[in-house]
């Protein structure tokens, strides 16, 4: 039973959103900040992370029913029944979030009231990613970012944009892995709107975008050869698995793509970046 309450909450979604998080910041601060500091953020970060993968599971709940890939989750398979069950454990994260967002900073607290926000509202009714699934999957660095450096700058703008051009290789590559089943399922947007392999060029767009997003933090930044060298190698193997499923089409090359966009990429990059700082 409470292992089906913590997986409403995402714990491996809420575990990458948390880890970007702290290391966005450890980016912010320069590498010069308390442990004390760091575990206050990422706590923050992961019960504001939590409350909104929660909230998001339960109003996905009927659309997880119908597609195979998630109707064995915990709302949609009825292992928690009434759905109703979860919204104290969720809401409460919510709003503890929010507080705790607010002892980091008022712009973290907006930061995570506006990720939340979207997170909740227009869910999958365009392409499920703009401008909901950008805004809520930028809270957790913004929140982060202005724990400690509440000012916008280049940097934390190509951060975010960081997040906003990786979440549709990561969301849409697991949509046409599972095509057939989205489709059935009655899901019309995009990337089951176009024909297949219309959707793979555009996202293939998106990992060239993604590849250049990643070198500008090196200027912007004031990173090392070692940012530049390891962003290059991630930026590749993107690519290339981006190219690959361009050539085959294949539903096994995006579910690659989809595995490989996840913490192989994202949490390398951020990882990166912050040992970049502390070792050079």
């Amino acid at each position: 039973m409470v292992r089906d309450y913590i997986e409403v909450l995402k714990p491996r979604e809420s575990g990458l959103l948390t880890f970007i998080g702290i290391c966005s910041a450890i980016i912010a601060g320069g590498g010069n900040l308390s442990l004390s500091t760091l575990l206050f953020v990422g706590f923050a970060i992961l019960v504001a992370s939590a409350g909104a993968n929660g909230l998001t599971n339960y109003l996905d709940r009927d659309v997880d029913a119908k597609l195979n890939r998630t109707r064995h989750r915990a709302l949609p398979s009825r292992r928690i029944y009434p759905p109703e069950k979860v919204l104290p454990l969720t809401i409460g994260l919510v709003i503890i979030g929010l507080v705790l967002a607010w002892l980091l900073h008022p712009y973290a607290f907006i930061a995570d009231l506006v990720g939340t926000a979207a997170a909740g509202i227009g869910r999958k009714k365009v392409t499920c990613v703009f401008p909901q699934g950008a805004l809520a999957g930028c809270a957790p660095v913004l929140m982060g970012w202005f724990a400690v450096k509440p000012a916008l700058d280049w940097e934390i703008g190509l951060l975010c944009l960081l997040i906003a051009v990786w979440l549709p290789l990561h969301v849409w590559s697991v949509m046409i892995s599972y095509r057939d089943d989205y489709i059935n399922a009655g899901l019309k947007f995009f990337p089951m709107s176009v024909a297949a392999k219309d959707a793979i060029r555009i996202m293939s767009g998106f990992c060239v975008v993604l590849y250049a997003v990643s070198i500008a933090l090196y200027f912007t930044g004031g990173f090392t050869w070692f940012y530049l060298i390891l962003a290059n190698l991630l930026g590749v193997v993107m690519v290339y698995a981006s190219l690959r499923l361009l050539i085959s089409g294949a539903s096994r090359d995006a579910w690659r793509l989809y595995k490989l966009s996840a913490f192989p990429y994202l949490g390398l990059i951020f990882l990166t970046m912050c040992l970049d700082i502390w070792l050079f």
